[in-house]
């Protein structure tokens, strides 16, 4: 039977993939970064602050992720973690070179849709070799029966970014672009967010990959930034959260037309971490948090307000700390990836 079996984002959890932050770093300058994490905040690429982040971010961020490991075995979920990478070696293509970032955030790079795996196309130069970290677990899943396919692998020359402060989707659809965390997931409906970390071209390649069994929608116009899991949190059948900041009632997904929604409340300001000019992820990563079965849910523990609205919708949750999502960008669902949920493949539509 494949190790790899997940249709939604709330089914009874049974194995989960978390990152970790050894090793994490900012990569060296390039267009890629500039265009899109930096020129919001910096007049150029030299200034962008590559190197290691700062040993007291990587051991609390461990000691964080380590908690949640503890949480999702108590609940008897099988959780498994990628190879410890050393990042800052140097690595190129024909066109360019790069160092690493970290093994952080592997929502961002595997897609896993039924029982088949996607390594995708992402944007970022730095990221280009990170599924290495993940291999021996890519082929253990091929090996249980699970269908592994690769994107094709994208050149990222710089006519691909747009730095230019004026425009607002910073990949130009030059070739199939995404990061897995600009999808979810809702039995036979996918939500595609074209931003700047998924273009067109790459909604386009996904959607003939899936073939008619799915409906691959394109969300555009919603957040322009990067994931959507800090505009979506899909809940259980029926039942959704979503960022009012980025959601009103004209770009509502059809989707979402027939089901109950929580607008999510005011987000805590958990801040940025020491070593670092300002947060990299934007408040309303207080949302990025995922679901172990329809009625409960890991979120962050800051977030107070938001646990109060999910009880009053009857689900119940752990909360724990995760003191650096705005630092690394990434919050609970970003740094997990579910590959097992006990369910079957449903149209909720």
């Amino acid at each position: 039977m494949s190790l790899v079996s997940v249709h939604n984002e709330w089914d009874p959890l049974e194995e989960m993939i978390v990152g970790i932050p050894d090793n994490a770093r900012v990569p060296m300058a390039g267009k890629d970064l500039f265009a899109l994490e930096y020129y919001e905040h910096y007049d150029n690429m030299a200034r962008i602050p590559s190197g290691p982040y700062h040993p007291r971010v990587i051991e609390e961020t461990r000691e964080d992720l380590e908690a949640l490991v503890a949480v999702l075995e108590q609940e008897g979920v099988t959780v498994r973690r990628p190879q410890v990478t050393d990042h800052s070696k140097v690595f190129s293509s024909p066109d360019w070179q790069s160092d690493g970032e970290y093994n952080y955030c592997p929502r961002d790079l595997l897609l896993a849709i039924g029982e088949t795996i996607i390594e995708c196309p992402m944007p970022l130069r730095s990221r280009f070799f990170e599924t290495l970290a993940y291999k021996d677990l890519l082929l253990e899943y091929f090996e249980s029966g699970a269908r592994w396919i690769s994107a094709p692998k994208p050149r990222l020359l710089d006519e691909v970014y747009d730095d230019d402060p004026g425009s607002e989707v910073k990949v130009r659809n030059v070739e199939p672009l995404f990061d897995a965390a600009n999808v979810l997931r809702a039995g036979r409906d996918i939500l595609y967010l074209v931003s700047c970390s998924g273009n067109r071209l790459g909604y386009e390649w996904l959607k003939r990959t899936l073939g008619p069994d799915y409906r691959v929608h394109s969300l555009v116009g919603v957040y322009e930034g990067t994931h959507i899991d800090t505009t979506i949190t899909l809940l259980r059948p029926g039942l959704v959260l979503l960022n009012p900041s980025r959601i009103k009632e004209g770009n509502m997904p059809d989707l979402f037309k027939g089901w109950d929604v929580i607008w999510c409340p005011e987000m805590i300001d958990t801040g940025h971490s020491v070593g670092w000019e300002y947060s990299r992820a934007s408040i309303w990563s207080g949302m990025n948090f995922f679901m172990i079965n329809p009625g409960l849910a890991v979120v962050p523990a800051a977030q107070k307000p938001l646990i109060k609205v999910l009880a009053q919708h009857g689900i119940d949750t752990i909360p724990l700390p995760v003191r650096h999502t705005r630092t690394l960008s990434g919050g609970f669902h970003c740094v997990t990836l579910d590959i097992r949920r006990r369910g079957i493949l449903e149209d909720y539509t």
